[in-house]
């Protein structure tokens, strides 16, 4: 009998994560999940897996910490899913952005490169890549102009797998990830934002929702499909690049409209425009064309727009109580 797939996956504590580990818990993985050392531990998102997965320490800001943990967990599968993935923080930190969501990758690479060379090695870019955007809709071959210290560390860990994959022969693949939500979204997150400011005027716990740029657009999916195309891109026979979208743009003043009306209400009478809300250069049309992952992957996204606006608009109200 053969021995069970092991997967190390970092960021396993934030939606991404979460929703990977129990993709891969279904297909009888034995999954590691890469976490930092902290005072104040946050596993909300996977407390309901903290018996079957493993946890490891390890830092992308310590190569020594990676290099053990690889030597823990010896995947056969890693998933560098870690980050400091919010764009609008990537302003105020934009060094430690860069160590981590940049730098960060190249010491895991470096780690896997002398320690496991045979695991498939799966990055998460993003479609902030492409920012000020040279055409639309973006794929694979679309040149990057990243409008954010954010964008611009996933550019440069976007380039350094290519590197490793094309220097050292590993096998590493990169996903090019647009917008994907859920109810496990960081508050943080515009979309998040919204339904839980939505569900705080349902319960009676506020009345209006400040915002910043409605008419931003963006390519929005859910998260529980975008894993398992990161899977699926690990399984293939040789390392590629992929874009993973819906294909379709919706814009904020969407969003609101549609978590409001989930929520039996009309978001125009809640939502008020507040100018420091706006980024210092904004993305206006991202979306992306993810024909080659349907070709070689067989994936597509099963859950619309609505469907995923409307879930997290009434999973945030119902874990909202009323105002007393």
């Amino acid at each position: 009998m053969s021995e069970p797939r092991r997967a190390l996956v970092t960021g396993i504590t934030g939606q991404d994560g979460s929703y990977l580990a129990e993709f891969l818990l279904e297909r009888g993985y034995e999954v590691y999940g890469l976490v930092r050392r902290a005072s104040l531990q946050r596993f909300e998102r996977i407390e309901h897996l903290r018996e079957r997965v493993e946890l490891v320490h390890g830092d992308l800001l310590d190569q020594a910490s990676l290099a053990r943990a690889l030597d823990l967990a010896r995947p056969h599968e890693i998933y560098n899913l870690a980050a400091q993935s919010f764009v609008p923080t990537s302003w105020t930190e934009p060094v430690l952005t860069a160590e981590f969501t940049g730098l960060g990758v190249t010491r895991l690479l470096e780690c896997v490169r002398q320690r496991c060379p045979d695991a498939r090695f799966y990055q998460a870019s993003s479609s902030e890549m492409f920012g000020k955007v040279r055409e639309v809709p973006q794929r694979e071959s679309t040149p990057f102009y990243p409008r954010s210290p954010y964008g611009a560390a996933k550019a440069y860990a976007h380039h350094i797998t290519v590197n490793y994959r094309e220097s050292y022969g590993l096998y590493a693949s990169c996903g090019i990830l647009f917008n994907h939500e859920s109810p496990r979204r960081g508050r943080e997150f515009v979309t998040r934002k919204v339904s839980l400011g939505a569900a705080a005027i349902a319960r009676g716990r506020a009345k209006t929702l400040p915002m910043g740029n409605l008419d931003a657009r963006r390519d929005w999916g859910f998260a529980g499909d975008y894993v398992e195309a990161m899977w699926k891109m690990l399984q293939l026979d040789a390392p590629d690049d992929f874009v993973i979208a819906t294909g379709e743009m919706h814009s904020v003043r969407e969003v609101c409209e549609i978590a409001f009306a989930a929520l039996g209400l009309d978001w125009r009478a809640h939502v008020t425009l507040d100018p420091k809300l706006l980024r210092p250069a904004e993305v206006d049309q991202l979306v992306g064309d993810a024909s080659k992952a349907r070709a070689k992957l067989g994936w597509q996204p099963r859950t619309t727009f609505r469907e995923l606006i409307e879930r997290m608009a009434r999973a945030d109200y119902d874990a909202t109580p009323p105002a007393s």
